[in-house]
Formats: structure tokens, C-alpha cells, sequence
């Protein structure tokens, strides 16, 4: 309630106001997340068209690229086939493991950090 002596004269001509701002700043520099390669690994029982369809379906490649990737890795032994962040690094390799037994095939799929 306000006083006798104030009486007629508006709340704005009485009160005092204060503006306060306020910045938030984070703690935390966010950084790209680290890097990491999928790799296959050859064996003599996966079928090279099983490989080169996990390679079209789960990393996108074209048929004559996964083809290409796919005789690197039975020529090598193993070949990178993707450069991810981690996270979709193990979604992808888990994909095609899963996919890889319930087709019968041993194919292995390794993760590494990538260094570059």
C-alpha cells in the first residue's frame, strides 16, 4: 500500500528499477568427437557378395566401389572401409555383424582410432 505523502503520483515515479543481464557462458570448449576407422577383416568363409552388399547398404557405396574395397580386404587381409565418429562407428559395425550372422558369415568388424 503506499504512504499518504505518495498519494497522486504513479508507482513508476516512486519505485526504484533495476535491469540485471545476464550471460551464460560454457564451461566446456566443444570439440569435434575423435575420429575412428571401420575395418574388415578377410576370412575364407565370408561370400565376397555378402561384402560388397553390407558395403552398398550400411556405408553407402556405389556396387563397383564396394566391389573395389571388397578385393582390397581379400587381397590385404583387412581394409578400412569407413572413417566415422565413434558412436556411428560402432552403430555401423554392429549393423553389419549382426547382419553378417544372421547370414551364417563369420566376418569380423574391427574399430580403431583414427591417428589422422
Amino acid at each position: 500500500m503506499l504512504s499518504t505523502e505518495n498519494k497522486g503520483k504513479d508507482m513508476s515515479e516512486t519505485a526504484t528499477q533495476t535491469k540485471t543481464r545476464t550471460t551464460v557462458r560454457p564451461k566446456e570448449v566443444l570439440r569435434e568427437p575423435p575420429m575412428f576407422k571401420v575395418i574388415y577383416i578377410n576370412d575364407n568363409k565370408t561370400a565376397m557378395e555378402f561384402v560388397i552388399e553390407s558395403l552398398v547398404e550400411h556405408f553407402d557405396y556405389s556396387p563397383s566401389t564396394a566391389e573395389k574395397i571388397t578385393f582390397d580386404i581379400h587381397e590385404a587381409g583387412s581394409a578400412v572401409v569407413a572413417v566415422l565418429p565413434y558412436e556411428i562407428a560402432e552403430q555401423k559395425g554392429i549393423e553389419v555383424t549382426v547382419m553378417a550372422r544372421g547370414a551364417g558369415y563369420p566376418l569380423q568388424v574391427k574399430l580403431e582410432p583414427d591417428s589422422a
